[in-house]
């Protein structure tokens, strides 16, 4: 049983620091793609809204308004 809680351990760590890199593939607007983003945005002046008719679900669907 110790032996299978640690490989999970391991397994959990892993997986957790392949959501660090920073790579969205997938296009999601997950909360850090969105938060990097909003930063980027508004260090340029702008703010980071979506789109008119877009799909909040996928960041290519928001624009940085005001650069």
């Amino acid at each position: 049983m110790n032996r299978l809680l640690s490989i999970a351990a391991v397994l959990v760590l892993a997986l957790g620091g392949c959501e660090t890199t920073g790579n969205n593939v997938s296009g999601t607007a997950d909360y850090d793609s969105l938060k990097r983003a909003t930063e980027a945005c508004k260090a340029q002046g702008g703010v980071f809204v979506l789109k008119d008719a877009g799909d909040a679900q996928y960041i290519q669907d928001y624009v940085c308004k005001g650069t």
